[in-house]
């Protein structure tokens, strides 16, 4: 017989009281920048008529963060407008800390009318990042913004103060509405190409320097779907970042930047000019031998006081290498989009919150076939386990005439190799084990592939998925488990208070197990 009801719902309760009474382990060492913001709709001009847009605080795009290496951020959010929010820190690698990460996989999405803070630390990182809206097609009508992380006084960079610090915004953008939108894939339809480019929400762009001095940009791609080329007119710019990576300092006419990705470059001011980025020449072979060309600066300072180069990620041992293949089925007569065949759906709890009170029947472990199987696409909710510390390769096969962007949460990964055609074992003789720079996004060229290497240092549950957001809405994503037996805050934080929904779930448990007890 079951444990009797009496004794049954005071344990489930009681573990409910210590689970809001526990606290978030963070750092006391560390500074703490406080933040509160309200998100609402508004009127924007993007593309010079009124739109109806996603404010925070009033501002388009959202208010920018800066802050230092290892701070600890906390970030009130509001949400007053008529739908669930969350916001996501693209880049941000969350250490021991997914419950902060703001998907739906891991975090229950705000109501309206509620708040919930955010509480992370950027640890051990430095460079230039953005955050934005992860549910449905949200992002679409604005609630990004710039987070910068500069590096501790002690720490130098490997360039000059410069004379300025710019942040650029750049993305795709569509005159019609974020519901709408959705509605249009809801109904199994794609996306009809953007209506046009915007910076940092549509304002012109311009800024005054000085001849001779030197300033830094930081431009993110925080579009839908269309990579751009950035080029200022009659400049030459210096790359020397790529989403926290220190890199070597080549010279380059222009950049190609895929959805969801960051970079910063310097550049000599002369006065007068403007910025003129523009959607890139349809040339993939010299889009992919600049890539080839980012390449990690070993004797330059990590956020840590020590080389980038002193991890030797090029002499570890694989534990698992995984091939991931995008593709387009329709299912049920309506487009979707699919990892190795499954099209994920995003059900009502959470997965992390699903994992810590065992709740079945929510996802599915390791149902992600490696490689795929033959057959029509399915939909499904996969989560692919693994163990804490495990070193592992993913390949990304893109059969697609487009090319595809891939960005994982929770951790950067160094990408040591691009190709067109399929991949074979021969081409890991031509991958960079040297130096070869670690970022959060990675492109995929048509009909190519590309080749990571991540060390998975970081327990929790993190999101794999495609950048070009209606794609990962349509099903282009899947979570990886990083877990380890040993339950320790060395590993993994505890779960935070007012995790909205928690409550819920744990009446739904409680209810659950008074059936079985009746039923016995």
């Amino acid at each position: 017989m079951a444990n009797s009801p009496a004794l049954l719902l005071p344990l489930l309760l009681l573990g409910f009281v210590l689970f809001v009474a526990l606290p978030l382990l963070v750092s006391a060492d560390d500074p703490y920048r406080y933040f509160t913001w309200t998100v609402t709709y508004g009127d924007i001009y993007p593309l010079g008529s009124k739109q109806q847009g996603i404010l925070i605080n009033g501002q388009f795009p959202g208010p920018r963060i800066d802050c230092v290496t290892n701070d600890n951020i906390i970030v009130n959010v509001i949400n007053k407008i008529d739908g669930p929010f969350l916001i996501t820190w693209n880049g941000i690698k969350q250490r021991k800390n997914s419950w902060q990460d703001g998907v739906l996989g891991t975090n229950c999405p705000i109501p309206p009318n509620s708040n919930y803070t955010y509480k992370f630390q950027t640890k051990d990182q430095i460079g230039s990042f953005f955050y934005f809206p992860s549910v449905g097609m949200q992002r679409a009508a604005g609630g990004f913004g710039a987070l910068n992380v500069y590096q501790r006084p002690l720490i130098p960079v490997p360039y000059p103060t410069p004379s300025g610090d710019f942040t650029l915004l750049i993305g795709d953008w569509y005159r019609t509405g974020h519901k709408v939108l959705q509605q249009t894939l809801d109904s199994g339809k794609d996306l009809s190409f953007p209506d046009g480019l915007i910076i940092n929400g549509g304002q012109p762009t311009a800024f005054n320097g000085d001849q001779g001095k030197t300033y830094l940009f930081r431009i993110s791609n925080v579009g839908l779907t269309n990579s751009i080329n950035f080029r200022i007119q009659n400049h030459k710019l210096k790359l020397v970042e790529v989403e926290g990576t220190h890199t070597l300092q080549n010279i380059y006419d222009s950049l190609d930047i895929y959805v969801g990705q960051s970079l910063a470059v310097l550049w000599l001011e002369l006065p007068g000019h403007w910025l003129h980025p523009a959607q890139p020449p349809y040339q993939i072979h010299g889009s992919m031998q600049q890539a080839r060309t980012f390449r990690w600066n070993l004797t330059a300072s990590a956020a840590r006081p020590n080389p980038q180069g002193s991890y030797h990620y090029g002499t570890i041992p694989r534990a698992r290498s995984l091939h991931i293949f995008n593709s387009a089925p329709m299912i049920g007569g309506k487009q979707r989009y699919a990892v190795n065949g499954v099209s994920y759906v995003v059900p009502d709890t959470p997965l992390k919150l699903a994992d810590n009170f065992n709740i079945a029947n929510v996802f599915a472990w390791d149902s992600l076939p490696f490689p795929p199987t033959a057959g029509p696409a399915v939909l499904g909710t996969p989560v692919v386990r693994f163990n804490l510390h495990d070193f592992i390769e993913i390949v990304f096969e893109n059969t697609d005439n487009t090319i595809q962007t891939w960005h994982l949460d929770g951790y950067d990964f160094w990408v040591v190799g691009y190709g067109l055609g399929k991949w074979t074992q021969n081409v890991t003789k031509s991958y960079n084990l040297v130096d070869a720079v670690t970022r959060h996004t990675v492109q995929v060229y048509p009909n190519g592939w590309s080749a990571i290497l991540v060390s998975l240092d970081n327990e929790g549950m993190w999101n794999l998925r495609s950048s070009m957001w209606a794609r990962q809405y349509l099903g282009q994503q899947f979570y990886f488990r990083v877990w380890t037996p040993q339950k320790s805050n060395s590993n993994e934080y505890d779960i935070p208070r007012m995790l909205y929904c928690v409550a819920r779930l744990l009446v739904s448990t409680i209810s659950r197990n008074l059936r079985n007890y009746f039923v016995c």
